[in-house]
């Protein structure tokens, strides 16, 4: 066991979950948290989420989740647990970079949202799952994953919900102060049932960075003003609920994720050139990053964190999207040059990503999963002894 290994939040699901995960994904009439469309699915859930805490127990990891098993998606659901969002399946899914590189993959459809009413962050489910981990896991530590606010503003921002005659929100404006609202509204629920660690996930951070090819915001026509403009309102949301999450006594995280979608990813762009932006403006007091293959950049981003003594980094240098144990020659070396720009104690490791961000997994099995995770642990051992 480890303290200075981590793990990002999600496991692969047990196929008894997966019986019913597989027909949520397929089905636009249904309500979350879909229990009452599923005789026993609610059932199986808080017996998986027992036992994967029991395997994360034994495997020895020191912050435990519910293995992201209440989750179809590391994001939608949380969503879909607001007052005033409807659920449809759209007429497409998500696009990530398909293993050559060059060609699209398509995800699942069932992303659409619809804002039907302002929104309410009040007797959220997650609260309830929350609730439910914390009983299986007694006094361990644990943490609660959720999309960030800055995510979920961009992804409803971009949609067709804002602006329109019969639109809820008028404008982005009113969006991100509805949005502000609630998450307050659900991050003082969580402070009050008892949370301590809230992990704010987010991949939006590198559609600002100028190296990356698969960004919106890259091209001679961007006008780069309007996109710093952007970058300031995302870290703004995002540190208006730190500052909040902060007041009530809580640790706030992030985790941001470059894409991890059935062992898929969705771009490039590195960290130097967002670092004066998200890893230096951001108030976390831990940041999980990507770090797994060459399209994060260099280690330099680091640097950023040198004036910020009280941050700890999580460097994700292992691989959830691969079946084989990782480089550990590699991983001891990037460990080595990091503890360079930053003092060893305020490092940890773990894998750029969560094994299963949505139901569907990445391309291992679950005795791989727990292989690559004891592989942590012992690198882990090897570089801090402890």
């Amino acid at each position: 066991m480890s303290e200075k290994f981590q793990t990002v939040g999600s496991l692969l699901r047990p196929e008894a979950l997966l019986t019913y995960k597989r027909q949520i994904e397929q089905r636009n009439d249904i309500t979350y948290p879909f229990y009452e469309d599923f005789k026993g699915y609610e059932e199986a859930e808080e017996e998986a989420i027992k036992e994967i805490v029991t395997k994360q127990i034994a495997h020895g990891l020191t912050v435990l989740t519910d293995g992201e098993y209440s989750k179809s998606m590391w994001h939608l659901d949380f969503v879909w647990g607001f007052g005033g969002i409807s659920r449809y399946i759209a007429d497409h899914g998500y696009f990530f970079r398909d293993k050559d590189g060059c060609s699209q993959y398509e995800t699942r459809k069932d992303i659409g949202l619809r804002i039907t009413d302002k929104l309410s962050g009040k007797n959220h489910h997650f609260i309830k799952v929350f609730q439910k981990l914390k009983d299986a896991a007694g006094d361990r530590a644990i943490k609660l994953c959720v999309p960030s606010p800055s995510h979920i503003f961009g992804e409803l921002s971009w949609s067709d919900n804002i602006g329109g005659k019969d639109a809820v929100y008028k404008d982005t404006q009113e969006l991100k102060a509805g949005l502000t609202r609630v998450y307050k509204e659900f991050v003082e629920e969580f402070a009050a049932a008892g949370g301590r660690i809230l992990q704010f996930d987010d991949c939006l951070w590198q559609i600002f960075a100028d190296d990356n090819p698969n960004s919106p915001y890259t091209g001679e026509s961007i006008e780069q003003e309007e996109v710093k403009a952007l970058a300031a309102e995302f870290i703004d949301i995002n540190n208006t609920i730190i500052d909040f999450g902060h007041s009530l006594g809580l640790k706030m995280w992030t985790h941001n994720c470059r894409g991890n979608y059935n062992s898929r990813n969705m771009g490039g762009g590195s960290y130097v050139r967002i670092a004066n932006l998200f890893l230096k403006q951001l108030k976390y007091d831990r940041f999980f990053l990507e770090w797994d293959d060459d399209r994060a950049g260099s280690l330099e981003a680091l640097k950023v964190f040198q004036d910020k003594p009280n941050t700890e980094i999580v460097l994700g240098l292992m691989s959830s999207k691969i079946n084989t144990l990782d480089d550990e020659e590699r991983v001891l070396k990037l460990l080595d040059e990091a503890s360079k720009i930053i003092p060893k104690e305020r490092l940890l490791l773990s894998h750029q990503c969560g094994f299963a961000s949505c139901d569907g997994g990445n391309e291992l099995t679950e005795a791989e999963q727990w292989a690559k995770i004891d592989q942590g642990q012992r690198i882990a051992i090897k570089y801090w002894g402890i």
